[in-house]
């Protein structure tokens, strides 16, 4: 399991002609299909008289998308999904707005133009990389706080965020491969046993360690 993966933080844009009607690619960032929604009508409202606004998306946990809005099957979304694909873009979506110029392009003319112009406004973006996180959620008797805490801070263990009163919470963060050997390895120290001792039901008294 790969704990990183491509994408980008700010929009990018480019725009291609063919025989008369305009393509404009938009491509930007997203965690949820509800920010494409929103984009999307940004764009209509900008874009009145346009006659598609075809695009696709990929999000964090393998959820691929794509739509041709009007255009022949496979000619605009599937051209724009495998720009994203070749790119290994996650979390990122294309939007690609055209005005039709009076001239039909045919099948292979807009698979090339969708293609062309998602590759274009991806050749604009600044690539990055990310990381995916895990959260383990701990929450723990007041008794043994200052424990856990000595224990994390000595396996430098991030601590995102955190509660210590009488019902004391802290939130691990930590690469999401690495989940469970965290988890093992605090209740190794904890218990003061090698960490290949641990097993799926081990348990610290007073401890809750939960994968959020």
């Amino acid at each position: 399991m790969s704990d990183y993966y491509n994408s980008i933080n700010d929009e990018a844009y480019a725009d291609y002609s063919d025989r008369g009607s305009k393509f404009h690619a938009y491509l930007f960032p997203i965690t949820v299909r509800a920010d494409l929604e929103a984009r999307i009508a940004q764009l209509k409202s900008a874009h009145l008289k346009a006659r598609h606004h075809c695009y696709a998306y990929r999000l964090l946990g393998g959820v691929d998308f794509s739509s041709d809005d009007g255009e022949p099957s496979g000619s605009a979304g599937k051209p724009i999904l495998n720009q994203l694909l070749s790119n290994d873009l996650v979390d990122v979506a294309c939007v690609v707005v055209r005005y039709f110029g009076g001239t039909k392009l045919g099948v292979s003319g807009l698979i090339n133009a969708y293609k062309s112009s998602a590759k274009y406004a991806i050749e604009e973006a600044k690539i990055i990389e990310k990381s995916i996180t895990k959260e383990l959620v701990c929450s723990f008797d007041y008794a043994i706080m200052g424990t856990v805490m000595d224990s994390v801070k000595q396996l430098g263990i991030y601590i995102k965020a955190k509660r210590l009163d009488q019902n004391p919470q802290i939130i691990l963060e930590v690469p999401a491969s690495e989940a469970e050997s965290t988890k093992n390895r605090l209740l190794a120290k904890l218990l003061n046993r090698s960490v290949e001792d641990i097993e799926s039901d081990t348990i610290y008294p007073g401890l809750k360690i939960t994968f959020d």
